[in-house]
């Protein structure tokens, strides 16, 4: 699995300063052309970014999709979206000549270096629980003379510069608002409240419809499933590269396997795909499967098809509420979490007290979820009043209020040539 760090990979940014004040030279002599967009995902052709598209091509914007691998390029060439290298040197002109760009993660979703003097989209990938950008002391980490006291400064006041780039920053809620404003230091003005793109699939159709459709891609990613078998989702989250301090031993293998036996349940484990760590138990089993990036870049529209989730810190759980899913909480290293990243309010805030430090609660906490309908019943109704609170709107609509918000601000931008309406360019 491959793995990343902020230390290394804001050496690599130190190391780059030349080729972003070369890229800021030429973007300052290429003009931009109002109603074109690119696109970019560091996950693939997938997320907010996709919903996104999808409203744009629908409205007849020329557009181009930028990817970073052979599969990125197969999987948009099956949705028949255009694509370009962002590398080449066809990316950079595209990046150099939209008017929109459009990322989830970061610049360098598409040419990182021709990004300046467009309209910039950033549809971020999930409610923050954790603390982000410069909310985070690990944003500033460099693996380039980590002691160094200036350094950290420096990388601050590279990535607030950065980030005062971003025109719209959609927010689910006026909650989620302050901690994405505070993250990016953006304006109000900045990120409108209209719900994110990426969630729309959670709440368009039946629920019925999304559960059927759910777990019929589930099990063409991870095997054929049994109808009546009950889903369980484990997702931790990013630990800066470092391993999951939660992969079970042999003996925690056990124990799990057991209670999805005993309640016929299959364990799907997604660890996140800029991680590490090694989930296989002692013996093989269908009963424990990989859902990895490899196989579903964007686990969001499956959420539907899932009976539990099981995370500790991963914004899946804010996802998981608009379901609702009933959520299990493993957590063993929050108070060291807590020191080196640090929450938006307090752990306890979204886990209540009950979180599992190690796999045995877990497994117990989980055999009761699946074995008693009360337990299931309590859990339901604290995703759902999660969702009350993180969660301004659940119509489905978020996509196109996102793209109204862009248009709103391309007109008002005076930085483009050319003209666009709600139609085309």
């Amino acid at each position: 699995m491959a793995s990343f760090s902020f230390g290394a990979g804001n050496a690599r940014k130190i190391a780059s300063i030349p080729l972003y004040v070369l890229g800021r030279l030429v973007t300052l002599l290429i003009p931009r052309r109002r109603g074109t967009w690119v696109f970019g995902c560091a996950v693939g052709i997938a997320d907010g970014a996709l919903a996104l598209w999808d409203e744009v091509a629908a409205h007849g914007h020329p557009a181009v999709w930028l990817v970073g691998s052979a599969q990125q390029e197969r999987d948009a060439a099956i949705r028949g979206i255009p694509y370009a290298r962002k590398q080449s040197l066809r990316g950079f002109w595209l990046t150099a000549r939209a008017g929109i760009v459009v990322v989830t993660h970061g610049f360098g979703d598409v040419n990182r270096y021709a990004v300046p003097g467009a309209v910039i989209v950033q549809l971020w990938h999930g409610i923050p629980l954790k603390r982000i950008g410069l909310d985070s002391p690990e944003t500033v980490r460099s693996g380039i003379l980590p002691r160094s006291r200036l350094l950290p400064v420096l990388i601050g006041a590279m990535y607030r510069a950065a980030t005062r780039r971003i025109d719209v920053l959609p927010a689910a809620s006026h909650l989620v608002r302050g901690r994405l404003e505070s993250a990016f230091a953006l304006p109000d003005a900045h990120v409108p409240v209209t719900g994110e793109p990426r969630v729309d699939v959670l709440s368009r159709g039946t629920a019925d419809t999304r559960r059927s459709a759910a777990r019929a891609a589930i099990g063409a990613a991870t095997g054929t499933l049994d109808p009546g078998a009950r889903l369980i989702l484990y997702a931790p989250t990013w630990r800066d590269g470092a391993p999951d301090p939660a992969v079970p031993s042999a003996e925690e293998w056990r124990a799990i396997v057991a209670v999805l036996n005993r309640h016929d349940a299959v364990l799907l484990v997604r660890s996140h795909p800029l991680g590490a760590g090694h989930y296989a138990p002692p013996a093989a089993t269908e009963r424990v499967r990989s859902l990895g990036s490899d196989l579903v870049a964007d686990v969001t529209p499956l959420l539907s098809g899932l009976d539990a989730l099981v995370t500790d810190y991963s914004s899946l759980v804010f996802d998981a509420a608009l379901v609702p899913l009933p959520v299990l909480f493993l957590a063993p290293d929050v108070e060291a979490y807590a020191r080196t990243r640090g929450f938006y309010g307090s752990y306890a805030d979204v886990a209540g007290e009950d979180w599992a430090v190690n796999w045995p609660q877990a497994a117990a906490q989980l055999d009761a979820l699946l074995g008693e309908q009360s337990v299931r019943d309590q859990s339901i109704a604290r995703s759902a009043r999660l969702s009350r609170r993180v969660h301004a709107f659940r119509d489905g609509e978020n996509t196109r209020r996102v793209y109204r918000a862009i248009l709103a601000r391309v007109r008002a931008d005076a930085r483009i040539d050319g003209a666009v309406n709600d139609e085309g360019t």
